[in-house]
């Protein structure tokens, strides 16, 4: 099979690392693959296992980038694909407008959901797909609601972690000792763990909050993230918040972190407390892999995550009572020893490239 990806940047993100973990699986597998963005950092890890990158300016959501589809249309006579995979809104509209009146055997298009997209008009082009994958039962249902679509097209595929760097091996003796020399107030210390860059609706006040009201001061809290220049004020109001209540002491905002699988396992429970509803819970499955037990509220993809590893860490959206008295009763028991293999990148891999087979093959 020749299979083309269309997405803005290859830049830091889930989606750009699943689109490249997706091209060394299908060139591993004895297919062609490519893939069209403004390029990035990650074109590099492309071209390392024999991926092709077409690079279009397509990543500034403006008039002269929805020009560029006479471009991407050249590109599919170039590069004849079998298959258009689209992982975002408005490259998926320089895609339609490309094969409008496209001369050529047309190819497939299957585009991929990520997000609860908040703009249902500018998010149709994503359902202007022959099948359509949906990253968890939470976007399939919000796509069934939101979208004119057949129900018969759609197809769960969950995000997959990868194992090779979130597992359960040990972790370094010298990074511990590097990590309690930066942080020594954390050590000895039972340590609960909310990541994620730092915005408003990570439930960060509410982990504040949970740390404030836990009994005992064995716990401490801890918060990687990065801090994007738009979000410093935020980020200040936070710390004024935790100097507030008198937890300096008691909770470390750790910034970006290239460690966070070592810092998964040594905290106790790894929370996602985000406001409203997340498509998916990465960060969940990651901590998972590497045999942390997790928990957070029962609302969206973090909630279908939690409950497929266990379900004694879900807690009823916004009940601080029930999260307190559930720390305690988590912690007694054992640590997930694995992650369900729907949530693998390499179940992710099989099955999206058995979904690409079967489209072919139905299309016959």
């Amino acid at each position: 099979m020749r299979i083309l990806q269309l997405l803005p940047e290859l830049k830091v993100g889930g989606v750009e690392r699943g689109t490249v973990d997706l091209s060394h699986e299908l060139v591993a597998d004895n297919h062609v693959s490519g893939v069209v963005s403004a390029g990035g950092h990650l074109e590099e890890s492309l071209k390392s296992h024999g991926a092709q990158h077409f690079n279009l300016p397509i990543a500034k959501k403006n008039f002269q980038a929805l020009k560029q589809f006479r471009k991407l249309r050249e590109i599919y006579k170039d590069f004849k694909p079998d298959i258009i995979h689209v992982r975002s809104r408005f490259p998926a509209w320089i895609n339609f407008l490309a094969l409008k009146n496209y001369s050529d055997i047309r190819p497939l298009v299957i585009s991929t959901f990520h997000g609860l997209y908040s703009k249902p008009f500018y998010s149709k082009s994503m359902s202007y797909a022959d099948e359509i994958i949906t990253i968890s039962k939470t976007v399939n249902d919000y796509v069934l609601k939101n979208y004119r679509v057949n129900k018969e097209n759609l197809h769960l595929i969950y995000r997959g972690c990868d194992l090779e760097e979130f597992n359960t091996s040990s972790v370094p003796e010298e990074w511990k000792k590097d990590w309690f020399d930066e942080f020594p107030q954390t050590k000895d210390k039972t340590l609960l763990t909310l990541p994620g860059r730092i915005t408003g609706w990570k439930g960060i006040e509410s982990f504040i909050s949970l740390i404030k009201n836990l009994k005992g001061k064995n716990y401490h809290g801890l918060i990687p993230g990065p801090v994007s220049p738009n979000k410093k004020n935020y980020f200040n109001s936070l710390k004024k918040l935790v100097k507030k209540n008198d937890l300096e002491s008691q909770i470390t905002f750790c910034g970006a972190r290239k460690d966070i699988a070592n810092i998964y396992k040594i905290s106790a429970i790894v929370f996602n407390l985000s406001s409203k509803p997340e498509p998916f819970g990465r960060t969940i499955i990651e901590a998972a892999g590497c045999g942390t037990r997790v928990m957070g509220w029962n609302q969206g993809g973090v909630g279908e995550s939690i409950d497929a590893i266990n379900p004694v860490g879900l807690i009823p959206f916004e009940d601080e009572r029930a999260l307190i008295e559930g720390i305690p009763a988590l912690i007694k028991e054992d640590c997930p020893q694995s992650i369900p293999e729907k949530f693998t990148k390499k179940y992710q891999a099989n099955q999206t490239i058995a979904l690409y087979e079967q489209a072919l093959k139905d299309r016959r």
